[in-house]
């Protein structure tokens, strides 16, 4: 049994992956994303010493096998208890399996006092093998552009990072019906589309570039929002031979273009989806058009929910010893 170290907690925000750049890396370097660190959804965990490994609470089988990897890849010389407050929900697009994995694994770095960082211990745990937002959210948050994956790259490096006005607030539409591309079936995806067009792929770099980043930095809603979409349209048609459509869900299409005719901006889907998102001004505009929306035909199946932009990362916190924490029933 390792020497008792504290009770670690972690907040570990989702993630709304906006988009890739240049799938085909016509420079050398594939992929390239653009997302942004969201609050109001995260996993929240507590873990401790214990003879085994045990994981209880949401996505506790998950977190078990990420458990029991990371103890090996780390060599760790005894195990942990993970109690899991809440978790992100699963193959929905929002980073569940790279936060619960960086989640797990920092904890036990605080705990063992080990001299590594999440981005030493992504690729460990094979995260960030494609887009860097998972694993730059949970190190930093706010918005965040990464370089994609060069010949040597080991995790993709963040290029830009920009704070996301506190005011702005994301609606979230879930379908419940479903799940989007993930595992093999998102591996062989990748395999069959065709090559990502060159020029499309210096089109969106320009966008990013020259209009996305400088209207965030402005704060000008709908010129930002302008750009997402533009994003979202081009990567949904690359990738609408895979998942349907340019959307996952239909349903989700349907209400997300109701919520730009009511003035929403940033229309998207996050990664594979089936989760979309749009962007309003403000808490009470999303309240309302919410609201308006939950109420729609096509909404039986959907559910809708506010999310603030969340401008750091994740917090990972010592609390109080493990010989003080209370027993968990599993």
């Amino acid at each position: 049994m390792p020497k008792p170290f504290p009770r670690v907690r972690v907040h570990a925000p989702a993630r709304l992956h906006l988009g890739f750049i240049d799938i085909s890396g016509t420079f050398g370097r594939r992929f390239g994303s653009i997302g942004v660190a969201i609050d109001d959804i995260a996993t929240r965990l507590s873990l401790w010493p214990s003879r085994e490994p045990r994981a209880v609470g949401p996505s506790a089988e998950k977190a078990l096998a990420i458990l029991e990897k990371l103890e090996a890849a780390l060599n760790l010389p005894g195990s942990a208890t993970v109690e899991i407050e809440s978790a992100i929900p699963e193959h929905v697009g929002l980073g569940s399996g790279t936060q619960m994995a960086l989640a797990l694994g920092s904890a036990l770095l605080l705990a063992y006092g080990l001299p590594l960082t999440p981005r030493n211990l992504a690729p460990r745990i094979e995260r960030g093998a494609r887009s860097g937002i998972g694993l730059a959210s949970f190190e930093q948050g706010g918005l965040i552009v990464d370089g994609g994956r060069g010949p040597e790259t080991i995790s993709p490096p963040v290029i830009a990072r920009l704070p996301v006005p506190e005011d702005w607030r994301f609606i979230l539409v879930f379908d419940s019906r479903g799940q989007g591309l993930h595992g093999k079936q998102e591996i062989d995806a990748f395999q069959t589309l065709p090559p990502f067009p060159e020029q499309e792929a210096a089109r969106l770099s320009h966008l990013i570039l020259m209009q996305t980043l400088p209207a965030l930095a402005e704060q000008r809603l709908e010129t930002f929002g302008a750009g997402i979409a533009e994003i979202q349209r081009s990567v949904g048609d690359y990738f609408a031979p895979a998942q349907g459509g340019c959307f996952t869900s239909p349903d989700v299409a349907g209400a997300l273009d109701w919520l730009a005719a009511q003035g929403a901006v940033g229309i998207g889907q996050s990664s594979w989806g089936p989760t979309g998102f749009c962007l309003v001004a403000s808490e009470r505009e999303a309240r309302r058009l919410a609201a308006a929306a939950a109420a729609l035909k096509i909404a039986a199946h959907l559910d809708f929910k506010i999310a603030r932009p969340r401008n750091r990362g994740a917090d990972v916190t010592l609390a109080m010893p493990a010989a003080e924490a209370a027993p968990v029933q599993a």
